[in-house]
């Protein structure tokens, strides 16, 4: 069903909330099937105050026929003068994930929502519980490569993640129609970003991964410093243009505190199907010589493949599909790798429990 078709209007809601918060705090309504999202302008500061309001608004938003989901956020385009301080994950959807990591690129281009699924996958393969959070506002890319439509459900509290392969997700591409703009100020889309993070019942993982933004504005900053990360993966392709990125992408996370678990060279190699000739089109091995000059792990290539690209494009990632292909060995050792980086990254190393 698409909004035109929904029960009711962006209008209809309009009458219900704006007796409760005013017309100077009521932002942006949308609406896709019988979800709806209520933007409230609302300062940093003023947030705890004005929970209560939130929720009565999602409350009186809930009891109109035809609504399914609603989701109140609370932001301001205002800037934050302070960091905000981290997620607690008592009384949240993260209660019981035990780690949660970062996989980010200082640009976009460079195939690091690809790594993050197939990384995802293999390291289910090693019978860990993981699941994957879309944090791309403005370019979220796990549904299709997941190959998953229609929306989330909800238990009126929290969104219930949709399932893939064996993996839990959750992405913004789930709650906006595909050819949604999603033109948002950087407060606002930190502030959506949140509640994915905290209002998704999760359940019990032994990895939360995180699909980053490209580059390191303040919605990737924000994140980082609120989700209590375990560590970040940072992906680039071999070229010195896309390594300058990734170096900034590092030296941001270093910034806040969070252990860089290693490099990763996404589209190191090409080789011919028909005539077997490697090409290295990007270039190949800057991203272990960075890694050499910066001290960090290098976690291994990924090559070019055909494969990859096409079974990414139909929602059915390598791992999944050919999990004994060579071009899913790949992702398996950079699983491998993750782990072993955790656990030089965590002192004293926490349980990592198997299914």
């Amino acid at each position: 069903m698409s909004q035109n078709q929904a029960p009711f209007s962006e209008a209809d809601v309009r009458k219900i909330v704006l007796p409760l918060v005013g017309p100077k705090r009521l932002g942006a309504i949308t609406i896709r099937d019988g979800t709806v999202g209520i933007l409230l302008d609302a300062r940093a500061s003023e947030a705890r105050a004005l929970e209560p309001l939130r929720l009565s608004v999602e409350a009186a938003v809930q009891n109109m026929a035809g609504v399914t989901q609603v989701f109140v956020v609370l932001t301001s385009d205002e800037g934050e003068a302070k960091a905000a301080p981290p997620v607690s994950a008592k009384g949240t959807g993260l209660a019981r994930v035990a780690k949660i990591i970062a996989v980010a690129s200082g640009k976009g281009g460079v195939g690091k929502s690809t790594v993050a699924v197939n990384l995802a996958l293999a390291l289910q393969a090693q019978g860990l519980r993981i699941g994957v959070l879309d944090a791309d506002i403005y370019g979220p890319s796990i549904p299709k490569l997941l190959g998953l439509y229609g929306k989330p459900d909800s238990d009126g509290q929290m969104l219930k993640p949709m399932s893939a392969f064996g993996l839990k997700a959750m992405s913004i591409g789930l709650l906006v129609a595909p050819d949604t703009a999603m033109v948002w100020r950087g407060p606002m889309a930190t502030s959506a970003l949140n509640q994915l993070l905290v209002d998704v019942d999760w359940g019990v993982l032994d990895i939360l991964i995180v699909d980053m933004p490209p580059g390191t504005g303040d919605i990737q900053l924000s994140l980082a410093q609120r989700a209590n990360l375990a560590g970040a993966v940072i992906v680039s392709t071999p070229q010195d243009l896309a390594l300058i990125d990734a170096r900034k992408g590092i030296a941001m996370f270093r910034k806040v505190n969070v252990p860089i678990l290693g490099l990763v060279e996404n589209m190191s190699r090409f080789v011919c199907p028909h005539c077997h000739t490697r090409a290295d089109i990007f270039g190949s091995g800057g991203a272990q010589a960075a890694a050499a000059e910066l001290g960090i792990a290098f976690l291994g290539d990924v090559p070019l493949h055909m494969d990859i690209r096409a079974l990414s494009d139909v929602g059915t990632p390598i791992v999944a599909h050919a999990p004994d292909s060579a071009q899913a060995a790949s992702f398996h050792a950079l699983a491998t790798g993750v782990i072993e980086a955790l656990q030089i990254a965590l002192k004293p190393l926490p349980v990592i429990s198997k299914v």
